[in-house]
Order: structure tokens, then sequence, then C-alpha cells
């Protein structure tokens, strides 16, 4: 990796910003890592144990690699270009398409709708059964409309909700972790299972699979750059915090991955829907399975918390810029949040509920964020041509072209549903595109005193 430092033949990344640079290094370490570090482990762990056996490890290593490549875009486009918007704005660059721009936008806003949906089940599993006995599809629509109420509420209230349960979530990854180790110091467990993949199946056909839904467990640093222009020294500290962020992420699910192989077969851990609880029940570690369940109940509920708030806000902006229908920015006068994208966003994750399991669910969010990392990585090498006069990190070439094969094969080991599925939801996007610019739809404008910014 290098510094770079180009003369100015085009737009420069210096602009002055509206917005108060307040986010030191550290804390964008910490944005990044919360974002990263969260939900997807507590329920996919099972999940990828159904692919890959014990070498639960093994995708979860592959997935870190895959997503450092792609982050080396980010790194370079965001300092280089440090302006809120993310890969939508990179794509607007680049292509120069509105309709490309939009839909970089709309696979994230897709992609985040959809994990919520997952998350919710995930919620309704074997988590909450500890505590009641409920059909899970019904659970997961009761804790959607809770999710709801609270991002209705106001953004304050949500963020405060989110560091506390993000220091309750972490702390419930790295109990896994002194488990395992305990586990394993006084001679239980079975250490051989985390070299071990399925029968009948090639290791490398078994780590790609289960690839696919360790990715789930790393996506979220994209958002990152949504902060940029709010970031101190954005072009000196994104970089380590975003590549730093990443590798801690890597480095505790390697161990989560490690110490769940150690305790259960995969058998056992693909079987439940609640694969972390499994880990601490059969560990003989007194730790109360309620305590446990709790912990994870508040990671499910964090994530879906953080999706569902960046979904209602990426409706309202696309709403507010005549992207989608007018109609989505309506605010609550009182509130000023944006109700009617709230209302939206969280009747679409219902529906989705009914669409498949936590793995089918996963597997659209993957395939809609390779979509937008596939056109940012071909954006940061379009705009290599456009030379900028302030030092910003640059990758290597390798690394994007490493990059774009990555999404690519990924992108080729997605099944035909999951296809189908995803293109669905890119089809509501093209109609929502085109009726926000009908002529008979343009909402309503706002009348004089009514708030139009959502908070």
């Amino acid at each position: 990796m290098t510094q770079h430092q180009d003369q100015q033949t085009g737009a420069a990344g210096d602009e002055s910003s509206p917005l108060r640079r307040a986010i030191s290094g550290r804390l964008l370490y910490l944005f990044i890592l919360g974002d990263v570090l969260g939900a997807g482990i507590y329920a996919l762990v099972g999940e990828i144990a159904g692919e890959a056996g014990g070498a639960i490890w093994v995708p979860m290593l592959l997935a870190l690699l895959l997503a450092l490549l792609t982050a080396a875009s980010y790194a370079e486009l965001v300092t280089k270009y440090p302006r809120a918007g993310g890969s939508a704005v990179f794509a607007e660059r680049a292509f120069g398409r509105p309709l490309v721009s939009f839909l970089v936008g709309y696979c994230m806003l897709a992609a985040g709708v959809t994990s919520a949906a997952g998350l919710s089940l995930a919620f309704a599993g074997d988590y909450l059964g500890v505590f009641l006995d409920v059909p899970a599809v019904p659970a997961a629509v009761v804790f959607l409309l809770l999710v709801a109420l609270l991002n209705a509420r106001g953004i304050q209230e949500s963020v405060r909700a989110n560091v506390v349960m993000t220091v309750v979530e972490v702390s419930g990854l790295l109990l896994i972790v002194v488990i395992g180790a305990i586990v394993l110091g006084r001679g239980d467990g079975d250490p051989g299972r985390v070299v071990q993949f399925p029968e009948g199946v090639s290791a490398g056909s078994a780590v790609l699979a289960a690839a696919l839904l360790a990715y789930y467990s790393f996506v979220g640093f994209e958002v990152s750059a949504n902060v940029a222009e709010e970031v101190q020294d954005v072009r000196r500290v994104y970089p380590r915090a975003l590549f730093g962020a990443l590798l801690t992420a890597g480095a505790v699910y390697v161990l989560v991955g490690l110490a769940a192989s150690l305790v259960l077969p995969a058998d056992e851990l693909s079987g439940s829907t609640g694969p972390l609880l499994a880990v601490v029940q059969a560990s003989g570690v007194a730790v109360p399975d309620q305590l446990f369940s709790v912990i994870a109940l508040v990671a499910v509920a964090n994530g879906a918390l953080l999706t569902m708030i960046m979904a209602s806000r990426m409706v309202f902006g696309l709403a507010e810029q005549r992207l989608l229908p007018a109609t989505l920015g309506r605010v609550l006068p009182g509130r000023r949040t944006p109700w009617v994208a709230i209302v939206v966003t969280t009747a679409v994750a219902m529906g989705l509920t009914l669409v498949g399991d936590l793995g089918e669910l996963a597997n659209i969010v993957v395939l809609l964020l390779l979509l937008v990392f596939l056109s940012t990585n071909v954006a940061v090498l379009v705009l290599r041509r456009d030379r900028v006069a302030a030092e910003h990190f640059t990758a290597p070439v390798v690394l994007p072209v490493l990059a774009i094969a990555s999404c690519l094969l990924l992108l080729s080991q997605q099944e035909a549903a999951t296809w189908v599925r995803a293109g669905l939801l890119l089809l509501v996007g093209v109609l929502l595109y085109l009726l926000a610019r009908a002529p008979w739809w343009g909402g309503r404008p706002a009348r004089s005193g009514e708030p139009t910014r959502a908070a």
C-alpha cells in the first residue's frame, strides 16, 4: 500500500463540508468494528458448519481476505473523495449514469432490509425459545414492529441503545472464545474437528459455499464511507481504522469458529438456530442459558436496529432527491423521523420473513452487496484517470483487480433461486425509480412550517 499525491486535474476531495469533523481515528475504528462485529455470527455459525463441517475458521479466514480486497478500494476512494454518499457517489463519479448510481444505492438499501428480515428470524429462533415457545415467523414480525417503533421514536434514542447493545454483543463473542479455551484447557472437546470437512464434498467446494455465508458476517464496513465528511484527518486515519477493524473482527470470528468446533460437532451446530447457545450448553461452563440468550438476543436486535435505521434513512434521502416517490420522504412533525420510510421498509422486511430462512436471506444480502462491491472495485480503476491534488491512499492495481475477480467468483457460487429473489428486488427498485419520474406522482410538497428533514 502506498500514499500517492497527484496534480489536480479533476475534482478534489478537500471541498468544504457543512458537517462537523467530530469522529477521531479511534472512534472511526470502533464505529466500523461495531458495524462488522455483530449479529450475523450469532446466527450463522451453524449455517457455516453445515457447509464447511468443523473447519468453520477456514471460510471465515477466506471471507476476511476477500473483504480486505474490496476494503482497499474503499480506502482509496474515500481518501480521494472524502464526501458523504459512499458507493453510490463513487458510481456516479465513475460512470456518470444516474440509474447506475441509484441501483448501487438501492442494492445497499435492499440488502439492509433483507438482512433485518433474516435477523428477525434469528431472533425468533432458539435464543428466544429459551424464554418463549412461539412460531418463528409471527415472532419475527412482532420483533420487526418493535424495532420500527424504536426507529420512529428518534435517532438519538436509537443510537444510545446501539452503544449499550454493541458492548453486550461483543462480550458474548469474547465469552465464547473464553469457553473454548476453558474446554481445551481441561482436555475436553475434540481439537481434530477444526480441520474436518463434510464427507463426499471437496474441501474447496465446501469452503467456497461456506465463504458466501461467512462473507455476510464481514459486511458493514462499506457503511463507513458515508461518514467520511465527519472524520478528522480522514485521509490519514481512514485506511488504518478500516483495515484495523476488519482484522480485529476477523480474529474474533476465527477464534469463535475454532471454539464452536472444539466444543460441538458440525451436525449439532448446523441443527440449531442458536448455535452459540448450544456451545454454551455443551461446554459445561457455568453460564446460565438465560444469560447467554439475552446477550444473543440483544446482539441480533442491535443488528436489526442498525440496518433498519440505515434503510429508512436511505429511503428518505432518495425520496428527497426525487429518486424515489416523494411520499416516502414524509416525516413525523414532532419526532422528525421518516415515518413513511420506516413503515415501508418494515413492511418489506416482514414480507421477506416469508421468503426463506436465515441462510437463504443471508445469501440474498451477500449477492446484493457483491454487486455494490463490484461497482466500487470497477470505479476505483476507472477513476484512476481522475487525479486530485490532495495526498490519498492508493491501492496497488492488483488489489482491485483481484477484488473484482473475488466478487465474480462469489457471485458465480450463488444459486439460481437467490438470483431470482434478488432480481425481483432490483426490479422493484427500477419500477420505483421510473415511478418517481412520473409527472403524475411528484409527491405532496411540504407545507409551510412542516419539517422536511429526518432525525
